[in-house]
């Protein structure tokens, strides 16, 4: 199958009237293809916020219940589904919303892949499936809650740093009112709440498929803990979910699916690299929906 490089160098010589008409020949083809050699239905959900990262609608949201509907539409639900990721993530209530949406469409029968990222809420989409397809290049990421990119477990630390603190040392009041003084009344409640929400989510996502609730901890502990990973962007390689209990295939096992799967990936790269597109969820039974850049204000 071919390369990134291959696969450009094919888009860049064809007429330019019928380039992306190019690209989404070949990510029929390939979804097609894939989910003949799997005998399962195929949703791809590719996000652009790698090529668009100014955009608005790059990451998960509920208009998505919307794109996931249609592409669920007229499928064989016997045959269950394998979902390709590719997201940043998003919001935690959408997220949900899908999982719960594709679990009861498809009896709990989801394996997820991910040729690429998959991070915060869509490593938690990826993780509420029975198994995931990584590969050496793969990557899942933390879910532990955000709000407004800061992280809601590293703002009660600090609150518990800063009682210490001015306990052992008075005169360090004032410096520490500056820095609350920037907090919205109420954020410590709500920063505690969005905690005890993703555990519960966590907990009840993972549920779906591991039985165990002690192998359910060790997963909560490796993905929604700061104190493991540190940063909401660090990448949570293929061996580390592995490590953790995750149920994790490898890519690698399977050649040919691999490269098909790769392929359609370097399909959705171009295509969202040299389209206003910023989002698609797509099947392989030709159902696609897009959601495209505003190109009048940038977003």
């Amino acid at each position: 199958m071919p390369s990134w490089s291959e696969i450009f160098n094919k888009f860049s010589n064809t007429k330019e009237e019928n380039k992306i008409t190019f690209l989404v020949e070949e990510k029929k083809k390939y979804l097609d293809e894939i989910s003949k050699c799997t005998g399962r239905n195929v949703i791809s959900y590719y996000s652009g916020w790698l090529q668009k990262p100014t955009a608005s609608d790059v990451s998960i949201n509920d208009k998505d219940m919307n794109a996931f509907m249609e592409a669920v539409y007229k499928l064989d639900k016997s045959k269950g589904v394998d979902l390709i990721l590719h997201t940043p993530g998003g919001d935690i209530s959408a997220t949900e919303k899908i999982i719960n949406y594709l679990h009861s469409i498809f009896n709990n029968d989801i394996r997820a892949i991910v040729p690429q990222m998959a991070m915060s809420a869509g490593s938690m989409i990826a993780v509420s499936c029975r198994e995931i397809m990584l590969g050496k290049q793969s990557c899942l990421g933390p879910f532990d809650p955000q709000i407004g990119g800061v992280a809601c477990q590293s703002v009660l630390k600090e609150f518990e740093k800063a009682k210490e603190d001015i306990k052992s040392n008075p005169h360090a009041l004032g410096l520490w009112q500056v820095i609350f003084s920037k907090y919205n009344p109420t954020f410590l409640v709500t920063c505690e709440q969005a905690i005890e929400l993703s555990n519960d989510l966590a907990d009840n996502i993972l549920s779906k498929t591991i039985s165990e609730k002690g192998k359910r901890k060790e997963i909560m502990k490796a993905f929604n803990n700061n104190d493991a990973t540190k940063v909401h962007s660090r990448h949570i390689s293929k061996e580390q979910c592995k490590a953790v209990g995750l149920n994790i295939i490898d890519m690698e096992e399977d050649q040919h699916l691999q490269d098909m799967i790769l392929s359609l990936h370097h399909c959705y790269m171009i295509y969202l690299e040299q389209t206003i597109v910023t989002k698609i969820v797509e099947n392989n039974k030709g159902g696609c929906i897009m959601r495209l850049l505003n190109v009048g204000n940038g977003k």
